[in-house]
Parts: C-alpha cells; structure tokens; sequence
C-alpha cells in the first residue's frame, strides 16, 4: 500500500515553494516559544534569582522567600483530534472526501511536528467511542497515525461527536499537550463549548474545520440529488435549486457560521477552515500564525449557492 506520509509530503512540495516550507517550520516553532519549561521544584531565593519566579504562596506558609525553578523541555506532545466519525466520509466543498483532507492536514501538521523532532500522537473517534494512541517519534509512527485515520471514517461509521473525544481527553490525558483539532464544520453546541473551555484551560488548542459541500446550487448545474451522511436525510435536486429555499438557506448558513465564529473567539482558540487538500497548506499556516499572534478571525470563501451542515 502506497506510503500516505510520501503523499502528503509530495503534496507539501507541489502545492508550496522552499520559502513557503521555511516559513511553515517557523510559525510551528513559535507555537511553543515562552511555554517550553516545566516546573521542576522550589528552592530558597538567592540574590540574582528574578523576582518574578518566586512562589509568593508557597512563600507565605514557609516564611521565607521560595522560587520556582523550571526545566526546558526539549520534546513536546502533539495531539492530533481527529473526527472519524460517518460526517467524515461525506463530500467537501471542494468535491473531495473530507476524511482525505483529514489525513493530508493531519499529515502536514503531523510531519511539522516530526521536523522539529516533537512526539505525535492521535485522538480519533465518533460518538460513541474513542481510540488514543499515545505521542511517539519518528516518520514511522506518523505514518501508522495517518493509516489509522484513514481506515476509521466510512459510512459505516457512528456519526460524529467530536465531544466525546474532548471529554477523553480531559478524563485521561495528564500533561500539557499541544492539541489540533481536526473536525468537520459544526456548531458546538453549550455542554461542547464547556469542554472545549476546560480544554483550552489545560493545554495549547488550535482547531482546523473541513468545510461542507456545497449542496444547494443555481438552477442551470449539473448537480444530483444528495444526502446529509450525518441524518440520512435526502435532498432532492428539484429543493436544492429553488430560489427561496436556496436564499432561506443562506441566511440560516450564514447565522450558524457567525455563531461559530463567536464560540472560538469567546474561547480564546484559534480556529481555520481548509475547503480542499490544496488549500491545506495555506489553512495550517494561518491557523499557527493565528495563534502565536492571537488574533482569532476565521478567514471567509466565496460561495456559488449555499451548503449543508
């Protein structure tokens, strides 16, 4: 079986310049510059020690000045939050299957990690169950990742709930990781946003969304009739090209994503959307670049109708 590493690398070189590479490995590291020590242990001040570093509370019970010392860590964890659920096996804005987009994103991001000699590991599931592997080194291990991903989601599969995978996460998982997030685009809704703040309490959170088809079209395309993966509900052609149904529609998509946009803002997680695998770079790149600066506006893509959820 063809490597999927080897795809997604080859991809990485056709769709990027060396420049582009370069600037990618940057904003990765940035991701962890200030947040690259762990406390070690409390010793008694010296003169020289920063002020900053002392422990006032643990000062206070003991009666004299205590600082915190740190170590650099010089391995991190990357947690790779996959949706492996049946909305995973559905289409894509751009056509493709969004569990494929998954796996290329999961692999730039994974690859990034290995670079920077980082371990990588993977969360995946559905609603109804999860399945961790835990952070390893190496292109080997990546690829086994990759693999697993790409077997999970099918039509067969549960339908998503990427919540039971937060919740996983927060009752198993100890020590700070650096998680991403790979979903399709969903509205999260209070019990979600709750475990995605206590998430972003423990660790470093960034959150990639892979963008619906587009389901609703003009009157004079080629488009079929269709169904929602995540209802089994069908969409016949005839409904989806109607004018008001194709206008109500809109408006309906447009309040869902401006809901969306302001749970990751209130949140405080940086969060982008990929429409294809040849936008991906380009979607990992903001998306970093989003959280070392910590602005969190999702860019916006030009629609020819409207989309299912």
């Amino acid at each position: 079986m063809p490597s999927l590493l080897r795809r997604v690398k080859s991809k990485m070189f056709i769709f990027a310049h060396r420049r582009t590479l370069t600037l990618l490995d940057g904003e990765y590291g940035s991701v962890f510059k200030g947040r690259s020590l762990d406390f070690d242990e409390l010793r008694a001040y010296v003169p020289g020690d920063e002020v900053r570093d002392i422990d006032w509370k643990a000062t206070a019970r003991h009666g004299s000045p205590l600082v915190k010392r740190y170590v650099a860590v010089r391995r991190h964890a990357v947690l790779l939050l996959v949706d492996t659920g049946r909305n995973m096996a559905a289409q894509a804005f751009s056509g493709e299957c969004k569990k494929d987009i998954a796996v290329h994103a999961a692999g730039v991001l994974g690859y990034l990690a290995c670079r920077h000699g980082d371990d990588v590991g993977l969360l995946h599931g559905n609603a109804v169950a999860s399945k961790y592997l835990p952070p390893r080194s190496g292109e080997e291990n990546l690829e086994r990742l990759l693999r697993e991903v790409d077997a999970s989601a099918s039509l067969d599969s549960p339908a998503s709930g990427i919540a039971a995978q937060l919740d996983y996460v927060l009752r198993y998982l100890k020590g700070r990781l650096l998680i991403v997030a790979i979903a399709d685009e969903f509205l999260p809704d209070a019990s979600t946003e709750s475990l995605m703040r206590r998430l972003r309490g423990r660790h470093e959170v960034l959150w990639l969304t892979v963008r619906d088809a587009e389901l609703a079209a003009e009157a004079g395309s080629q488009m079929q009739d269709s169904t929602d993966v995540g209802t089994g509900r069908g969409i016949s052609r005839s409904v989806a090209v109607d004018s008001k149904v194709r206008a109500a529609y809109a408006a309906a998509m447009l309040k869902r994503e401006q809901g969306r946009r302001d749970v990751f803002h209130r949140l405080g997680i940086a969060e982008e959307q990929t429409t294809g695998s040849e936008n991906v770079l380009t979607a990992v790149f903001s998306l970093l670049e989003k959280h070392r600066s910590g602005t969190f506006t999702t860019r916006t893509f030009a629609r020819g109708g409207t989309r299912a959820g």
